[in-house]
């Protein structure tokens, strides 16, 4: 009997790593890396095994990409004898106009995705990081990009263009949108859920550290709320979301910051941080008394409900609300105080349901479908990484579908 293969995905975040192992369509061990950014403090990791027990925890020495890599692989080893990796799915964030699906990574593929690095300053250095990390240590083993931008390349032409001359649209600055392997996730559970919000005009609130939203229609990206960059559209934990490109020219003319600085301003001490000045976690902001974090709370929620009204315009009505991501699965306090909000577009809450964590929290006498359901970003990486592998006339493996 042929054994399913092994397949590792890699999510490498701007200060976390996470590995996955899939045998078929099972997860077998899940890896995270904390502060893989800060080069002071040693990172702390922790693995898990499919029924999310620990099997190994510590702090390792240095935060260079192979060595964490080289930790998860000796264990899947010791878990997991003779099974070999067979291939690696990668998470990267930015594809540019060039990269629209997920492709085998070569040399010539790597170099083209360098390039877009000042496009995506916080994840895409990480994402390569550890495509170099791989082939150092798997140099046989069929590495696969997946990308972030790709599910957008639905959305029309008037929603990718931005008011400049035309030239800069010829060279690619335009909306690309981000957060797409966790909305096309959404949407590939969506007929298994809510027979109308797969085929109909759903918003999906992809609430975490960084936050955005998309107007699917019948499953397909039509509008997002993530631009050129991730740093566009909502208030985020550290990122300030939509600004005025006035406040950019002030802060360069007269505040006298340097690009660097503006960049680091927008990207890593703004958002929830910098207007509560206390956190950039939302459950520490729920928990505080200060007027500030209140304010930042507030804030958060006003500019997703605001963003709301632009993607049923997009889409031309709604029928139904998906909550997803750190936040929005994780939240019954900001699912509760988003969703009174937006109760003129016919959506009515059940408040039981949501305290209670249900996937259905809409009440019978709703008009939208308001849903509460997990993305998986590395099961879609890993199905796209045996899909591709699969259809390579150069892959002498024999694989089964995920």
């Amino acid at each position: 009997m042929t054994r399913d293969p092994l397949i590792l995905v890699v999510n490498a975040g701007s200060s976390s790593l996470k590995l996955t192992a899939f045998i078929g369509d099972r997860v077998h061990l899940r890896a995270t890396v904390e502060r893989t950014n800060q080069a002071v403090v040693e990172p702390r990791f922790w693995i898990k095994d499919r029924d999310e027990e620990e099997v190994l925890c510590g702090v390792l020495p240095t935060a260079e990409h192979s060595t964490l890599l080289q930790v998860v692989l000796d264990t899947v080893g010791k878990r997991l004898p003779g099974h070999n990796v067979a291939a690696i799915g990668h998470r990267v964030v930015h594809g540019g106009n060039q990269f629209t699906t997920p492709v085998r990574i070569t040399q010539v593929v790597l170099t083209e995705l360098e390039s877009l690095a000042p496009l995506a300053p916080l994840h895409q250095p990480h994402n390569l990081a550890e495509i170099r990390a791989v082939a150092r240590l798997l140099p046989d083993v069929p590495q696969v990009a997946c990308f972030d931008t790709a599910f957008h390349s639905t959305m029309p032409k008037h929603e990718r263009m931005l008011g400049l001359p035309r030239a800069y649209f010829d060279k690619g600055v335009m909306r690309y949108g981000f957060h797409g392997l966790s909305y096309e996730s959404i949407a590939g559970r969506l007929p298994g859920i809510d027979h109308r919000a797969a085929v109909g005009r759903t918003v999906v609130f992809h609430l975490g550290s960084g936050a955005s939203l998309c107007a699917l229609l019948a499953g397909k990206s039509v509008a997002t709320t993530m631009s050129f960059t991730p740093l566009d559209g909502l208030l985020m934990s550290t990122r300030a979301g939509a600004i005025d490109a006035g406040v950019v020219l002030y802060l360069l003319r007269n505040e006298r910051l340097t690009p660097d600085q503006v960049e680091r301003l927008l990207d890593r001490e703004s958002g929830l941080l910098g207007v509560s000045g206390i956190s950039s976690d939302l459950r520490h902001l729920l928990a505080s008394s200060a007027p500030e974090a209140a304010e930042a709370v507030d804030l958060f929620c006003y500019r997703v409900v605001r963003e709301t009204g632009a993607m049923v315009a997009a889409l031309g009505g709604l029928d139904a609300i998906v909550f997803t991501g750190g936040i929005g699965e994780n939240s019954p306090e900001i699912r509760h105080r988003i969703c009174s909000q937006v109760q003129w577009l016919g959506a009515q809450f059940n408040p039981t349901a949501n305290r209670e964590g249900r996937t259905v929290l809409n009440s019978d006498e709703s008009r939208v479908s308001i849903l509460r359901i997990p993305a998986d970003e590395e099961a879609m990486i890993a199905r796209h990484t045996v899909s591709l592998v699969n259809s390579s006339p150069a892959s002498s493996l024999k694989w089964k579908a995920l």
